[in-house]
């Protein structure tokens, strides 16, 4: 990865508590590359708008409020994906996506970016993600039972924390993603893997993970799973 500079991007859907402890954890990171901390709000209410723009002054972050780019309705992690891929090619950068439920700790983001440079091989390299107590939780849990370290995976990575390399990103075009679905996380690992690319799983970069707070109707898989799989295809929900 010949590149020294990283963006970072956020989407954001209200849950603005914990949207903003996200953002908090991001700008506070202990950073020796060049980063630029991009925040999409993908249409939140007036009042979390609000407060984004006022954290956006007081932190030095850009935001990009969807609603000003795009009639779509929310979920819009395609454009989001689309744009932020193109502002890392013109910018010859990684793309680190951390999502609003994630609290990084101060060194992930320049661990991550470390990382991927003894690894030529790299397509996407991705934090664990853990619950407040410090175990392994969604969507990693099948790699409670691993050695603690970085292991290759041929699962597919969530975009909790992960860095997409910019090798990758030259080798495959966002636009190409499924405008039918709501979220791309599998589709983009796997694509890694189709190219030759290796993905790897940070078990030593834990970052806390609160599932779905971003989207709570989603608890729902956990809490009422009958209930969750019928808005999920009644409705069209969470197409991934």
């Amino acid at each position: 990865m010949e590149n020294r500079q990283m963006i970072v991007i956020t989407p954001v859907k209200d849950s603005i508590v914990s949207t903003l402890e996200t953002v908090k954890a991001i700008v506070s990171s202990e950073m020796r590359i060049p980063c630029t901390y991009i925040v999409y709000n993908d249409f939140s209410t007036d009042e979390n708008t609000r407060r984004l723009e006022e954290a956006a002054s007081a932190c030095g972050f850009i935001l990009v409020n969807l609603s000003e780019r795009t009639t779509h309705p929310s979920p819009n992690y395609r454009w989001i994906l689309q744009d932020a891929q193109q502002r890392a090619l013109d910018d010859e950068a990684a793309l680190c996506i951390v999502e609003s439920d994630v609290v990084v700790q101060p060194r992930t983001l320049q661990s991550l970016f470390d990382g991927v440079l003894d690894r030529p091989d790299c397509g996407i390299a991705a934090a664990v993600t853990v619950d407040e107590e410090g175990r392994i939780n969604y969507p990693y849990l099948y790699a409670r039972k691993e050695a603690k370290g970085v292991l290759s995976v041929r699962r597919h990575v969530s975009f909790c924390c992960s860095l997409l390399t910019q090798a990758f990103l030259q080798k495959y075009d966002f636009m190409q993603l499924d405008p039918s679905k709501a979220w791309h996380d599998v589709t983009v690992s796997h694509k890694s893997l189709a190219l030759g690319f290796a993905n790897y799983l940070f078990t030593s970069l834990p970052v806390i993970h609160r599932p779905h707070g971003s989207r709570p109707w989603k608890q729902l898989k956990y809490t009422d799973p009958l209930r969750y799989y019928w808005l999920k295809f009644t409705r069209g929900r969470d197409k991934i």
